[in-house]
Formats: structure tokens, C-alpha cells, sequence
């Protein structure tokens, strides 16, 4: 009697160890697609602020060109990284487009300070405000992703995180990162906008108002 009793619990043994190792490895398994899920979700944010600054971007561009016609390098760096961005097949391709944009928009925004009609341009002005919104959602998402990237690569780096991704299909995700050189914006105060200047007194002015010795 003995004797079958061992074999039993040998097999009950290995049963609850199988058990164990199958609800780790669905626990495992689960884990790494809920990652990779989650900067995938991470990622359409930050594609659609992508777009959504693609988008306004022409009409922009329309405004200042009808003060700068001259500056056509600058138009066609805002073209040439547009036309990157829309014919992106694949994140990487996306992200440096988004840095090719960066870049032009620096650019076009600068010519302000050359053709200081812009700051008093309603429609310009009305652009700028709704680019700044998209820059700054654009930011945040590209955080989000980037925290869930960081995240979903340490868990794929490590065992048994790499052993569930691979048999998962799921891989590296690419940082999104923006060169330093593009992360500050033109500051232009607005704060002077729709104030005259006080004039300034003439001479003659200034030698009427002097008393008589």
C-alpha cells in the first residue's frame, strides 16, 4: 500500500509544480503584453499630436509667407519635414520626422524677430497660440510614452522578462528623443502687443518746456 501511496504524491508534487509554472508563466506572459500594449497606447498620443502640429503647420506657414516671401529655405524645411513625417512607415521614421520639424519650426517661428509685423498679425498670433497647445500636449506625450518605454525595455533586458517577451513577439521599444538645440522655442514677449509706444519728446518740445533764464 505504501508503495502506491509514493508514487501518488510524487505525481501530485509534480502536478501542483506544473500548475505553478503555468499560472508564473501566463502571470509572465500577460505582464509583457499589457507592456508592450501600453506604450503602444503610449505612442498613438504622441503620433496624433504629431499630426495634429503637421496639420496646422500650412496655414501657418500661409501667414508668414505673405510677410517673408524671400525666406524659401525655411518654407521648404517645414515642407521637406511634412512630407518625411506623412510617408513614415515605422516609429523610428515618425520620431525624426517629429526632429525635422523641430528644427523647421525653430526656424520659421525666428523670422518674427526679422519681420516684427508678424507680432501684430491677429491670424499669426491666433496660430501661434494653438501651436504652443500642441507643442506643450506634444510634450507630455511624448513623457507618457517614454516612461512606458523605459519601463517595458527594462522588464525585456531582464530573465524571466526577455524569456516572455520573445514568446510574446514583443520587442524594444525606440525612445523618443528631441535634440537639445530644438527644445527651447523662440520667447517673444507679447506683453508690449496692442500698447503704443510713449512718444518720445522732441527738442524743440523738450527746449519750450526749459524756463527762461
Amino acid at each position: 500500500m505504501n508503495n502506491l501511496k509514493l508514487p501518488v504524491l510524487i505525481a501530485l508534487i509534480a502536478l501542483a509544480v506544473l500548475i505553478v509554472l503555468v499560472a508564473m508563466g501566463a502571470s509572465g506572459y500577460n505582464y509583457v503584453i499589457g507592456m508592450d500594449e501600453k506604450a503602444n497606447n503610449a505612442w498613438a498620443e504622441v503620433d496624433n499630436e504629431l499630426k495634429r502640429r503637421n496639420d496646422l503647420v500650412p496655414e501657418l506657414v500661409g501667414t508668414v509667407e505673405g510677410y517673408a516671401k524671400h525666406e524659401q529655405a525655411v518654407f521648404l524645411g517645414i515642407a521637406d519635414a511634412r512630407k518625411s513625417y506623412f510617408q513614415a512607415q515605422t516609429v523610428e521614421q515618425k520620431q525624426d520626422a517629429g526632429r525635422q520639424m523641430d528644427g523647421a519650426l525653430s526656424r520659421l517661428l525666428l523670422l518674427q524677430e526679422n519681420y516684427p509685423q508678424l507680432k501684430s498679425n491677429e491670424q499669426f498670433l491666433k496660430l501661434q497660440d494653438s501651436l504652443e497647445g500642441t507643442e506643450n500636449r506634444l510634450a507630455v506625450a511624448r513623457g507618457r510614452y517614454n516612461e512606458a518605454v523605459k519601463e517595458l525595455n527594462a522588464y525585456v533586458r531582464q530573465i524571466p522578462g526577455r524569456f516572455w517577451a520573445m514568446l510574446a513577439g514583443v520587442d524594444k521599444h525606440t525612445y523618443y528623443k528631441i535634440d537639445e538645440s530644438d527644445r527651447k522655442r523662440p520667447n517673444v514677449d507679447m506683453s508690449d502687443l496692442g500698447r503704443s509706444k510713449p512718444e518720445e519728446p522732441s527738442d524743440e518740445k523738450t527746449n519750450a518746456e526749459k524756463p527762461e533764464k
